[in-house]
C-alpha cells in the first residue's frame, strides 16, 4: 500500500542530491546526462525498497545528511561505508529498513568509498525535467528546485508500508582498495600521444586532485606527452572519456561532464568501472589497465549476469 509522506532535512552533509540513472537523449542540445555517480549502489538500493532500478534516490558525499521521516516507509543505504544510525542506534547497510514516522535518521560520515545512496520505497514525488529526477547542479535543474539539499527542506515521497527484509549479496557489493585498477579503452586521439606519453599513462600511478567534482576528476602524476599539441576540433564526450591538456595530466570526464570537449582523447573508462570509479574521493590512486573493446563488452555482459540474479538490469 503507498502513501504520499514527506521527509525533513535537519542537516544536509557536505553534498546530498536527487539522482537517478540520468537525462539520457539530450545530449545532442547540450544537455549533460548527470545522475548517479555510483549506479550500481543505486540500483541496489532501491532492489532492496521495491523499487525499479532507476528509481530516484539520494547520492550522499563523505559527510552524509541527517534526516526527519515524517511518514512510514522502508528505506536502503548502499555505496560508501558509513556508521550510520536510526534514532541514534547503528543500522545495518546494504539491506531493507523500516523507518516510523519520526524517526531521525544519520547516515553518518563515509569511512570507506565517497557516495552513499539513500532508497525510499516508492521514490519521490517531485517533477521530472527532460524524463528525469536527478539533479544538474550547474543548470540549476532536476532534482529538488534544481539544487543540493539544505536545512529545513521537506521533501514529499511515495512511501510505502509494505514490510521489506532483503540483504544485498556480499559478492554485489563495491570493492575499496588502496591503489584502485581501473580498466579503459584506446581512444579516439590516441595516436597523438607519443610511445612515451602512452607508457606513461599505463604505468603509473595516478592521485585523485582536490580540484575534482561530479564534472571530472583532474588527476595528478606523470604528465603525459603529445607528439604535436593538446587541441582539437571540439569533439563529443562521455561518461569516462579520459582527456588530456596540454600540461599533460590528464581528466576523467563524470556524471556532470560537458557534451563536447577540444582536448586530446587517449582513453575511455569501460562502463563496467564507472562505479568504482564513482566511489573514488581526492587523495585516492589509481591505475589504468587497457583492454579491448570486445573485452570491455565481455566484462559488462558478465556483471549484468550477476546483477540479474536480483535485479532488472
Amino acid at each position: 500500500m503507498s502513501n504520499t509522506g514527506k521527509i525533513k532535512i535537519l542537516n544536509p552533509g557536505l553534498l546530498s542530491t536527487i539522482q537517478d540513472t540520468g537525462r539520457w537523449g539530450y545530449q545532442q542540445y547540450g544537455m549533460p546526462v548527470a545522475g548517479a555517480m555510483d549506479t550500481d549502489s543505486m540500483q541496489l538500493a532501491n532492489w532492496c525498497v521495491d523499487n525499479k532500478p532507476d528509481t530516484a534516490v539520494i547520492e550522499t558525499t563523505l559527510i552524509g545528511p541527517t534526516i526527519e521521516f515524517m511518514t512510514d516507509t522502508t528505506i536502503a543505504l548502499c555505496g560508501a561505508l558509513t556508521d550510520a544510525q536510526i534514532n541514534g542506534e547503528p543500522v545495518e547497510m546494504n539491506c531493507s529498513l523500516s523507518v516510523q514516522s519520526g524517526d531521525i535518521l544519520e547516515v553518518g560520515n563515509a569511512y570507506l568509498g565517497c557516495r552513499t545512496y539513500l532508497a525510499i520505497a516508492g521514490g519521490f514525488c517531485i517533477e521530472r525535467f527532460m524524463n528525469s529526477q536527478s539533479t544538474y547542479l550547474r543548470g540549476k535543474l532536476g532534482g529538488y528546485q534544481g539544487r543540493a539539499l539544505k536545512l529545513g527542506d521537506q521533501i514529499p515521497v511515495n512511501s510505502s508500508t509494505q514490510n521489506l527484509n532483503q540483504t544485498i549479496p556480499e559478492e554485489l557489493l563495491p570493492e575499496f582498495n588502496e591503489i584502485t585498477p581501473i580498466r579503459i579503452i584506446a581512444g579516439t586521439e590516441v595516436n597523438c600521444f607519443s610511445h612515451q606519453g602512452i607508457q606513461a599513462f599505463l604505468c603509473s600511478t595516478y592521485t585523485i586532485s582536490p580540484q575534482s567534482d561530479r564534472m571530472g576528476y583532474r588527476l595528478e602524476g606523470t604528465p603525459i606527452e603529445h607528439i604535436e599539441g593538446a587541441d582539437i576540433i571540439s569533439s563529443g564526450l562521455t561518461t569516462g572519456t579520459i582527456q588530456v591538456p596540454g600540461h599533460g595530466e590528464p581528466i576523467i570526464m563524470m556524471a556532470d561532464h560537458q557534451t563536447t570537449g577540444g582536448y586530446t582523447r587517449i582513453a575511455h573508462v569501460i562502463t563496467a568501472d564507472l562505479p568504482l570509479l564513482g566511489q573514488m574521493k581526492p587523495g585516492d590512486q589509481l591505475q589504468f589497465k587497457e583492454v579491448s573493446l570486445e573485452k570491455a563488452q565481455d566484462i559488462l555482459i558478465e556483471k549484468h549476469k550477476r546483477y540479474q540474479k536480483i535485479i532488472n538490469v
